[in-house]
């Protein structure tokens, strides 16, 4: 593994390493988190999930994915 190729970020919480030019998207995708049952944030900003695929992690970034749960 290649350490200048890698970045860190935290999701949720936990440390991840991953590649740069990784996009949330790519994040999504790798958690296997369904897209239209969450709320994703990047550095305490509301993402729009249209906008996804254009958006590039940078070390050191925020990541809070949220799930809606359903209830009555």
């Amino acid at each position: 593994m290649n350490k200048k190729n890698k970045i860190k970020i935290v999701v949720n919480g936990r440390l991840l390493t991953v590649n740069i030019k990784f996009s949330l998207k790519n994040l999504i995708e790798k958690l296997k988190t369904p897209i239209n049952k969450v709320a994703i944030e990047l550095n305490e900003e509301i993402v729009d999930k249209k906008k996804i695929n254009k958006i590039y992690l940078k070390n050191k970034d925020k990541i809070e994915i949220v799930h809606f749960i359903g209830g009555g």
